[in-house]
């Protein structure tokens, strides 16, 4: 599994870790089962939010990594309504009593909400100095708000900005990717395979990805997101469900694509205009 330092953490992070949305609707079992999988298979960044099932999701995420703490680079995100300087510090306190730790390794504001972000991020650093959480960052962050962030913060604080991407979504490219990397933060592509809109095998864009992956002995999603994952800034963190999703998916942690099949992927795909607004789901 390819790994890279993961912003300014400082820390080895493998370029696909495990999204957990919606896992609350798989059985546990195998919700759990395909976790632990994924982790044998190196995936051992795992991706939460006290949003999820209203807290179910991390209390699953704590069984599958039970006596594995140490393996895994633990996220888990903060809901907007919650983030004052004293909410933050209870739902993140709330959150490790789920997932059974007694630390994160990055603590993130869900999306930007009504509460200053300077109340949020005062308690982010407040959690950081009692050992709570080992870096912080956001998601769904736009560059005007990742603006905000940084002249509160100052530089090299920001460890990651968790944002849609996928193949059909690249809005990303244009502004919040290039600022992340000028300042060496993090980028986290949730819903890399589209949240249900993954490429058919009969569109042209389909038959691309066909075409590459059968050149390499692996399957379409593992070359989107080799694909996603093609700069050292970026991360993905694919959902599996099951322990044969979780190892399809930590297959594309070693695939290498050439430069001539990454240019075919990015003109079957293409970016598109800037919009206005960040895309979110």
């Amino acid at each position: 599994m390819d790994r890279r330092s993961f912003g300014p953490t400082k820390r080895d992070v493998p370029v696909i870790g495990q999204g957990t949305w919606h896992l609350e609707r798989a059985r546990r079992a195998d919700a759990v089962a395909a976790l632990r999988r994924g982790l044998d298979l190196g995936m051992t960044h795992i991706d939460t939010a006290e949003m999820y099932g209203d807290g179910a999701v991390e209390e699953l995420v704590g069984e599958a990594i039970a006596h594995r703490r140490d393996e895994v680079f633990l996220v888990s995100k903060v809901l907007p309504q919650n983030a004052s300087r004293r909410g933050t510090v209870r739902a993140c306190e709330a959150s490790l009593a789920r997932l059974k730790t007694d630390r994160l390794d990055v603590y993130l504001l869900h999306w930007p909400g009504d509460h200053p972000l300077e109340d949020t991020i005062a308690a982010f650093e407040q959690l950081h100095r009692e050992g709570k959480i080992r870096a912080w960052g956001v998601s769904n962050f736009d560059v005007a708000d990742l603006d905000a962030a940084l002249e509160i913060a100052g530089p090299g604080r920001i460890a990651c900005n968790q944002v849609l991407y996928h193949l059909k979504e690249r809005a990303i490219e244009h502004a919040v990717i290039p600022w992340c990397e000028r300042q060496r933060a993090a980028v986290v592509a949730y819903s890399p395979f589209g949240s249900g809109d993954f490429p058919g095998p009969r569109s042209k864009g389909g038959r691309v990805l066909q075409d590459i992956a059968r050149a390499h002995g692996a399957t379409p999603r593992q070359v989107a997101l080799r694909f996603l994952g093609r700069r050292p800034s970026l991360f993905a963190i694919p959902k599996a469900a099951t322990v044969d999703h979780a190892a399809e998916n930590a297959g594309a942690g070693d695939l290498q694509l050439t430069d001539a099949e990454l240019a075919r992927i990015d003109a079957a795909f293409p970016r598109g205009r800037r919009p206005k607004e960040l895309p979110t789901l």
